[in-house]
């Protein structure tokens, strides 16, 4: 089953994290993704650049609006994605606890939806 793991993370508490560990996380989360892909779990994902970064785009009543900045206005803001393809949530769960940023952010793991939605 495949798994979108989601790093939402607290953008002004990673900006105080100095040089060298943002590169400590940064090479952890790839040889993770580099263990995963050696068994075939890893489909894919990459970090994104800051929510100032964002553009939102809405449509209402045929009218479109573009914004920027993101959507929500929450401290912690989607940093980046990792989707996988294992067994089942509790392989999934397993795997978000091991990302580097599940230490001092959060990792939504949700079910890709394969066909028509319901």
């Amino acid at each position: 089953m495949k798994y979108m793991l989601m790093l939402c993370r607290d953008e002004q508490a990673w900006d105080k994290l100095s040089q060298t560990e943002r590169q400590q996380i940064y090479a952890e989360t790839l040889a993770l993704s580099e263990e995963l892909a050696s068994r075939g779990q890893y489909l894919g994902g990459f970090p994104l650049h800051p929510s100032s970064s964002a553009t939102s785009v809405r449509v209402r009543d045929g009218k479109r609006l573009v914004t920027d900045g993101p959507f929500a206005e929450t401290r912690e803001q989607l940093g980046g994605y990792m989707l996988i393809d294992v067994k089942d949530l509790d392989e999934a769960i397993v795997i978000a606890a091991r990302i580097p940023l599940a230490r001092t952010s959060t990792v939504e793991v949700r079910p890709v939806r394969d066909g028509q939605p319901t």
